[in-house]
């Protein structure tokens, strides 16, 4: 039963490609990429179709459908991946983290990846077991440029509800000087995220380190602060 299932959606994604959007797809990285040419819209539709099929299976089964569409290396496939595994939230238990820890290391090759994958699966998981949130913070140290990555953009969505301020900087502190410009993106990206609510003390950290942060990360940072608080960070 298993390879019907995948069968099935890689027959629709085959059968849904569009030469336009594999060209624009690709457009967005720097790294070479593999997409079949499907649109994100129809991407999304089709792993609700095929969700529905396996929902009340059991959830390391489910995860192993998942990996067998990671390892096809696809965006798409990747996508409707992350999909299934997002849409298991409610069944999340600690033991999963070693599941997606994995899947950051061996399978996400690009930021398109790395965001869908933390935002919102990894993220979700560490609301629910914050326990986890230290080992962000071995990613933070890892050579693999999107672990890196990914322990900022795990608490993208956590930030911006006002959550884990305290780790947010920490993890800022460990990829403060990062020469990797998607690593520098992404906990900028973390702290603007953080200033929705902490305005004030996102501001401060960025003005304590401003002569050490990277300028891609800062401009991140303050996208949202007032035009003067902008001005100030931006100062030489």
């Amino acid at each position: 039963m298993k390879k019907d299932v995948l069968e099935a959606v890689r027959q629709e994604l085959l059968q849904s490609i569009d030469e336009k959007a594999r060209e624009s797809a690709k457009r967005f990285f720097k790294e070479e990429v593999k997409f079949h040419g499907v649109k994100s819209a129809q991407v999304k539709k089709i792993a609700a179709k095929y969700f529905r099929e396996i929902k009340d299976r059991d959830k390391n089964e489910i995860f192993t459908l998942c990996e067998n569409l990671l390892q096809a290396e696809y965006g798409e496939e990747a996508f409707i991946a992350f999909e299934w595994a997002y849409s298991l939230r409610r069944a999340y238990e600690p033991g999963d983290f070693q599941v997606f820890e994995r899947w950051v290391d061996l399978y996400v090759d690009n930021w398109a990846k790395c965001d869908t994958l933390c935002n919102h699966t990894i993220g979700c998981f560490v609301e629910m077991y914050p326990e986890f949130i230290e080992c962000l913070a071995e990613w933070a140290r890892s050579e693999n440029r999107w672990l890196r990555r990914a322990s900022a953009v795990t608490l993208i969505l956590p930030a911006r509800k006002g959550l884990f301020l305290k780790e947010v900087f920490e993890i800022s502190d460990i990829l403060l000087l990062d020469k990797d410009d998607m690593v520098q993106k992404g906990y900028g990206w973390m702290l603007k995220e953080a200033s929705k609510k902490h305005q004030q003390e996102v501001f401060d950290y960025v003005m304590k380190w401003k002569a050490k942060m990277p300028r891609t990360a800062l401009r991140y940072a303050i996208e949202k602060m007032s035009m003067e608080m902008r001005r100030r960070a931006m100062e030489r």
